[in-house]
């Protein structure tokens, strides 16, 4: 009889797709109303002056201007900041 022995199985071999996280938008460049700054899980960063935040956490630009990072309070968190001029 020609069998071929069956190959075991594996329980690897899967990955997600990247979620393309991270900064957007550094520090002293110029930001447009609306543009994302941050893509995060969780508030790593906290929204500062002229930062909304989406409910996915995402950190954007409520006006124009020069973003800006800066850590605040006892904990030191770091803020992101939207300086109009």
């Amino acid at each position: 009889m020609a069998h071929k022995k069956a190959g075991g199985s594996s329980k690897n071999g899967r990955d997600s797709n990247s979620k393309r996280l991270g900064v957007k938008r550094f520090g002293g460049q110029l930001v447009k109303a609306g543009e994302i700054l941050i893509r995060q899980r969780g508030t790593n960063t906290h929204p500062g002056l002229n930062v909304g935040i989406g409910k996915d956490d995402t950190l954007f630009a409520k006006s124009a201007g020069i973003v800006q990072f800066t850590y605040k309070g006892p904990k030191k968190r770091k803020t992101a900041n939207v300086i109009t001029q």
